[in-house]
């Protein structure tokens, strides 16, 4: 057996070349994990430095958005009627001050708060962060904001600042039309992306009217300001800041000096003073009374406010004008007599002798006037109101013939479709009507009060001054308006229309050729005729004359001699409960009648009546009659309306020369 003897040397090589191989393994991992440094390192310093930077601004940086400036609304003759205003604000940061209990007392005395509003503020800092800005006014008066810069050295982290807020420098003139704008609620920011997007604290929107229809375009965008903060969030500097866009300026169709005076005249009354365009659909004055000025709920309403305006009987946030729904009473004599002539129901010479009442079937159905007009002819029933010759006419003509001209000329449906989320469309009644909605059949009688527009018949204001509107051009459907455009068709295009549409009806009878005619012309608005023969339309016109001109006319105590000036119109008394035998038995004045208990009193108009321009609606709610309440206000309204015309017509014609 051989034995390998090993010496010292050889022991020695083998753990020497061991040693070599562990080095040159640590070496190459040494060198692998130096190189993913340096790859990591390139990475962070060069290939992600954006990223990495970015992200160490905004641990850095803050951004803080400010509320976006409201846009304003002008009027016809660029007044503004709502707009932003500067308000004096005091700003609290909590962690400045060094004992925030002392710092309010202090200033509790210096504005000062009640015990209430003092309560809202400590509990509203409770629940923010002490480096965030605490309001503690809102809308200071100039005395507090200079009595808080006069003892400054003693308010240690108050803030006197200058802001911008809405304002309504009209007051309760423009109420119903506007709205008014107030915090944004959750409802706001779930209903509306656009104001949740954009929402900051204390951002005010729109709760009502065209605030609230405009708010997209109103609303404008966010300024924002950033600032340094500290690895706790508190501001250090500013470092920039970015303003916002202010909102778009809508103007507005309205007159301020005709929509100051329908308030005036409305004061301490409940009702609507409508007036409009009859061309252009343009709205002059649309006022609801009673009414409130908007910028109570500017800052939070107070209770007390808040009771007056909900506790009272008149109603004051019902915008009247388009929400309210009232029987129009004699206002629709017009178009009912229009609908006799249009269908061939009788003629002009058509005569009925009124004895003051009408018997049917055992019902007795009584004229306005207790001993009766005697035998009148059309023009006599309209000039004097005789419901004993509309009885027989509506007989004759039938609630549903009488819907389809009623429906033509706006009544039931709503006047501007959805500008405004509270409008009412009204109701005009027909036989499937009430058997779809009653389950009854129709009876005469029901046609008999329908055409005196008492019965199941709604309107409201607007839609009668529409009406009036559409009967004062000659009988074309127009589009009422309450946004400005300088790109809407001119005067001059839309009498040209008109004019064109009745030539177009002699000149074509296949209905074939007039709807490839509209088809190619798309976008374009169809100034239709709602008459089968204008002479009908013409002569109801003249009876309104005759009806405020002629000496037994309804309306003649309140007509304007002067031509220039000279109106057209109908009175309307609307019953509001059924009067009963012994109420007519003693024939009680207005004043003797329990509020609730009397007539609502209406007047439609239009003038001047030898150039026909502007129609005109009045409602007094429970105000009596029509021709001694409604028509005096009436006949003031289209005097001032009148007078402003030329002013109108200046800033219409600039338009037109810089389109």
């Amino acid at each position: 057996m051989e034995l390998k003897v090993f010496s010292d040397g050889d022991s020695n090589v083998r753990k020497f070349n061991t040693i070599n191989r562990r080095v040159f393994i640590l070496s190459i991992a040494k060198g692998v994990v130096f190189t993913g440094i340096l790859a990591r390192l390139f990475t962070l310093q060069i290939s992600d430095n954006k990223k990495y930077l970015t992200l160490s601004d905004k641990n850095r940086l803050r951004e803080w958005r400010l509320p976006p400036v409201r846009g304003e609304f002008k009027d016809y003759f660029n007044n503004t009627i709502a707009g932003n205003t500067e308000v004096y604000q005091l700003h609290v940061i909590p962690e400045q001050v060094e004992n925030f209990r002392n710092l309010m007392v202090r200033l509790k005395n210096i504005l000062p708060l009640n015990d209430k509003e003092y309560s809202k503020i400590i509990k509203k800092k409770n629940q923010q962060k002490p480096w965030e800005t605490l309001i503690i006014s809102e809308n200071l008066s100039w005395d507090q904001f200079s009595k808080v810069n006069y003892f400054l050295h003693e308010l240690s982290g108050a803030k006197p600042v200058l802001s911008v807020a809405r304002s309504y420098p009209y007051k309760d003139n423009y109420t119903h039309v506007l709205g008014y704008v107030a915090q944004a609620s959750e409802n706001d920011l779930l209903n509306n992306e656009n104001i949740k997007s954009k929402h900051v604290p204390g951002l005010r929107v729109g709760k009502t009217g065209l605030e609230k229809s405009f708010e997209d375009e109103l609303i404008g965008t966010n300024g924002v300001q950033r600032y340094e903060v500290n690895a706790f969030g508190k501001r250090i500097k500013q470092v920039n800041f970015q303003k916002g866009d202010k909102g778009k300026e809508i103007k507005l169709t309205l007159d301020t000096e005709v929509q100051k005076l329908c308030n005036e005249l409305l004061a301490n009354k409940a009702g609507s003073i409508s007036v409009m365009d009859i061309y252009t659909g343009e709205i002059i004055a649309m006022h609801s009374s009673p009414s409130f000025d908007p910028n109570l709920f500017l800052y939070g309403i107070s209770y007390n406010d808040w009771d007056i305006i909900r506790n009272n009987p008149n109603k004051p946030l019902i915008n009247k004008t388009i929400s309210g729904l009232y029987s129009p009473g004699s206002t629709i004599k017009p178009i009912v007599a229009l609908s006799a002539l249009e269908n061939n129901v009788i003629s002009p010479n058509f005569k009925v002798r009124c004895t003051g009442k009408m018997d049917m079937y055992g019902q007795t159905y009584h004229c306005w006037k207790k001993k009766g007009h005697g035998i009148v002819d059309l023009k006599s029933a309209i000039v004097q109101s005789c419901d004993t010759y509309f009885y027989e006419m509506s007989r004759r003509l039938g609630v549903d013939r009488l819907k389809v001209t009623a429906s033509r000329f706006g009544l039931g449906n709503k006047v501007f479709e959805n500008l405004y989320s509270e409008e009412k469309g009204g109701l005009f009644p027909s036989t499937n009507w009430k058997k779809a909605n009653l389950g009854q059949g129709w009876v005469l009688g029901e046609t008999l009060i329908t055409g005196i527009g008492q019965g199941y018949v709604q309107t409201t204001p607007l839609q009668l001054c529409l009406m009036t509107a559409q009967l004062a051009n000659g009988g074309f459907k127009i589009y009422p308006t309450l946004i400005s455009n300088k790109n809407q068709e001119s005067l001059e295009k839309i009498k040209y229309k008109m004019s064109q549409k009745l030539l177009k009806e002699e000149k074509y009878d296949s209905s074939i050729i007039r709807t490839a005619e509209e088809f190619f012309r798309p976008g374009e608005k169809d100034y239709k005729k709602l008459f089968r023969n204008q002479e009908n339309v013409k002569f109801v016109l003249d009876a309104m004359f005759a009806s405020t001109n002629q000496w037994n006319g309804t309306s003649y105590k309140s007509r304007i001699e002067d031509k220039k000036y000279q109106f057209a119109g109908k009175t309307g008394t609307a019953q509001v409960k059924k009067i009963t035998e012994k109420q007519r038995e003693l024939d009680l004045e207005t004043s003797q009648i329990p509020y609730e208990d009397r007539d609502h009193a209406w007047f439609v108009a239009f003038g001047p009546y030898k150039d026909p321009r502007y129609a005109i609606s009045v409602f007094v709610e429970h105000g009596g009659s029509g021709s001694k309440v409604a028509a005096p206000l009436a006949k003031k309204v289209i005097k001032k309306v009148i007078d402003r015309h030329e002013e109108r017509e200046k800033i219409r014609r600039r338009n037109l020369i810089n389109i």
